[in-house]
C-alpha cells in the first residue's frame, strides 16, 4: 500500500509545478512584496524585542508566510490556507503575549489554556494607547473579522471543493486561477498583520527600528494615515 502512495507522490511533477508558479509574474511579485515586508518586521522586532519569550510568535509568523508560499508553489492550495491563517494568528498572539508573560507560561504548560482572537482585540481596545480610535480610521477590527471568517471557511472546508483542483494525489498541478485567489488572501492577511503591528507594538517600539526599515514599512502609506498612527514620515 505504501508503494502506491510513494508512486503517486513521485508521479507529480513538483519541479514543473514550481516552474509553472514562477511564470505567474504578477502573483509572484505580490507574494514577494508581502514576504519582504514580513521579513522587515521580523528582523526589527527581533532586534528590539528579541529577549521577550513571545518573539517566538514572530518567528512562527515568518515561517507561516514561507510555508504558505512553498505549498502554493507546489500546487497544494488548500494546505496553504492554514499557513496563511497562521500569519494573522501569530501576529495577534505576539501583540498580546509579549506583555502577558504569566499567561504565556500558562499557554506553554496547560493545553486547556486558550486566548481567543476576540479577547486579544478587546484587550487592545482597552489597554493599547489610541488603538480604538486609530483602528476605527482604517476599519482594522472589522477587516480582521471578515478576513478570518473567509480564510477559516477554506481551512475547514465549509465551501466544498474550494482551492482543491484534483481528485487524487497524483493530479496535483499548478492552476493559475486558484493561485491568484491564494495570493489575494495571503496579501489581505499580510496587510492586516502590517496594520496590526503598526497600531500596537510598532507604535511602542518604533524608535528602535532602523531608518531604512521605517521607510520601507511606511512606504505607500498615505500621509494623513501616518499622522493618525503617530509615526514619523521618514
Amino acid at each position: 500500500m505504501s508503494d502506491k502512495m510513494i508512486s503517486a507522490l513521485l508521479s507529480v511533477n513538483w519541479l514543473g509545478n514550481v516552474e509553472g508558479f514562477a511564470t505567474h509574474a504578477a502573483v509572484v511579485e505580490k507574494l514577494d512584496g508581502s514576504c519582504k515586508r514580513i521579513a522587515v518586521w521580523a528582523k526589527q522586532l527581533e532586534n528590539v524585542d528579541g529577549k521577550n519569550p513571545a518573539i517566538s510568535f514572530v518567528r512562527a509568523l515568518q515561517i507561516s508566510a514561507q510555508q504558505a508560499v512553498a505549498t502554493a508553489s507546489l500546487g497544494i492550495y488548500k494546505a496553504a490556507a492554514s499557513s496563511i491563517r497562521g500569519l494573522v494568528e501569530n501576529a495577534l498572539y505576539y501583540t498580546y503575549f509579549r506583555s502577558h508573560l504569566v499567561e504565556l507560561s500558562s499557554l506553554v504548560r496547560n493545553k486547556a489554556y486558550y486566548t481567543s482572537k476576540s479577547e486579544i482585540l478587546a484587550f487592545h481596545k482597552v489597554h493599547t494607547a489610541k488603538f480604538r480610535e486609530r483602528q476605527e480610521t482604517i476599519g482594522l477590527v472589522s477587516r480582521i473579522e471578515d478576513w478570518y471568517s473567509d480564510i477559516s471557511s477554506i481551512v475547514h472546508g465549509q465551501i466544498p471543493g474550494i482551492w482543491v483542483n484534483q481528485s487524487s494525489l497524483g493530479d496535483i498541478k499548478t492552476d493559475g486561477a486558484t493561485l491568484s485567489l491564494v495570493a489575494n488572501e495571503f496579501c489581505r492577511g499580510e496587510q492586516i498583520v502590517h496594520e496590526l503591528l503598526l497600531l500596537t507594538v510598532g507604535s511602542e517600539l518604533w524608535d528602535g527600528f532602523s531608518h531604512p526599515s521605517k521607510k520601507m514599512l511606511l512606504a505607500n502609506l498615505p500621509g494623513h494615515l501616518k499622522n493618525v498612527l503617530g509615526l514619523d514620515k521618514q
